[in-house]
């Protein structure tokens, strides 16, 4: 196979969608994203099937049983992509949408509307929601879309595209503008970054090993959905019950996702009263626990730190806790360590919480809550293409809006300029 040739093709078929998909109402893009989740649902166990062969793959390749857990589907996890479908039909269309308007002293009335990127081209590893909620949201917000996922979710994600990519047949939305690449070989991916006379903005998500190849080679423009090594800083001041449900959810509830607490801070005020009843809740969750000096002065079997645990997105049951003197050192380690994702304080004292939320350079950063809503979904999203920690054009979980650019509209009467 010319794998060149064959990426080449899919990207100009999709160019060519991408400027029809743009003319296509709000009302016909719904109509379609509802055919899809139909579809979706009745085609289910044999999306189920296809699924299985990738599971079964995985645990012989040696997958952790976090990445097994991302990777698997189950009747209540395709239920969960056709609600996230149809959560997507229910927000309003950002396409079109005037974001100012101005009338000049000369009579030019000027309109910034928002309008599709063009073509988006996804490069995804592991979970095949990501398929769904890519192609529903590029869809909706005007754009085509080419899905690359993973070979340890191939099966999964072929059928399903096959499913939503059946469904467009009939309806106003063009069926190339739903592309999807089967080549597992990485020239695949290296082929499609250079595309950038075909294809407007690459979105990776994955291991920060895919996002780093990505961004370094990439002609076209990258949105980063980088690792996530979230915290929770447990102050002196906060609810100490409370701090125990939400370190223990944020680790435990599902630790294989990029939003999962991956260190905690504790203040050195309470963390001899703190980290002993959280440790024991989280070993009886097989949590292994990983600490400074401090920690493991305190849970003396506590495995002492390396200096990359800091730095490390585990994406498994294992925790990193260093114990700090107060929110100023808490606000430096995550600066310092931190990927910019998700992290969180939980205190009892708004000047405490006001300070962590203006210090803290992330995308999302929370007071009294678990860093896990950091989702498209719970965010009033729909769904989410990703969690982005760049700064510029999108920053956090990224819906309808961010897969948005803008023209200027003008309206003149004749006006020339002298």
């Amino acid at each position: 196979m010319d794998i060149q040739k064959a990426i080449v093709g899919q990207a100009q078929v999709a160019k060519e969608a991408a400027l029809r998909l743009a003319l296509v109402s709000s009302k016909d893009k719904d109509r379609a994203l509802k055919a899809m989740a139909q579809a979706l649902w009745a085609k289910r166990l044999v999306i189920i099937k296809e699924n299985v062969k990738d599971v079964e793959a995985g645990k012989a390749a040696g997958l952790s049983a976090a990445l097994i857990d991302r990777l698997t589907l189950n009747e209540k996890r395709v239920k969960a992509m056709v609600d996230g479908l149809l959560d997507v039909v229910k927000l309003k269309d950002p396409v079109g949408e005037i974001i100012t308007t101005s009338k000049r002293p000369n009579g030019l009335k000027i309109n910034r509307v928002r309008v599709p990127i063009g073509v988006v081209g996804i490069i995804y590893e592991s979970r095949p929601n990501v398929t769904v909620d890519c192609a529903a949201l590029c869809l909706k917000s005007g754009n085509a879309v080419i899905l690359r996922g993973g070979k340890e979710a191939i099966n999964s994600n072929k059928v399903i595209y096959e499913v939503l990519k059946g469904a467009l047949q009939g309806t106003k939305i063009p069926v190339e503008a739903l592309q999807f690449i089967d080549i597992t070989d990485r020239e695949a991916v290296v082929e499609l970054l250079k595309l950038d006379q075909l294809i407007d903005l690459i979105v990776p998500r994955g291991g920060e090993s895919l996002i780093r190849f990505v961004a370094e080679n990439s002609s076209i423009p990258v949105v980063k959905h980088y690792k996530g090594v979230c915290h929770v800083y447990v102050s002196d001041k906060a609810d100490l019950k409370k701090a125990e449900e939400i370190c223990f959810n944020a680790k435990v509830q599902r630790p294989g996702v990029c939003n999962a607490m991956e260190k905690m801070l504790v203040g050195e005020k309470i963390a001899k009263k703190f980290l002993p009843v959280m440790v024991k809740r989280f070993r009886s969750a097989g949590v292994q626990i990983r600490g400074d000096a401090a920690t493991c002065a305190i849970i003396s079997d506590a495995v002492p730190a390396t200096d990359k645990d800091w730095y490390e997105e585990y994406l498994d049951l294992i925790l990193t806790v260093k114990v700090v003197k107060n929110v100023a050192q808490a606000i430096e380690h995550i600066n310092t360590f931190g990927s910019r994702h998700s992290d969180a304080i939980v205190t009892k004292n708004k000047k405490e919480a006001d300070a962590f939320l203006k210090g803290v350079d992330s995308a999302c950063v929370y007071v009294n809550a678990s860093t896990r809503f950091t989702d498209g979904y719970e965010f009033g999203l729909g769904a989410e293409i990703g969690i982005s920690t760049d700064k510029i054009h999108v920053r956090g979980p990224m819906g309808l809006e961010g897969l948005t650019s803008y023209k200027y509209e003008i309206y003149g009467n004749g006006q020339i300029r002298k």
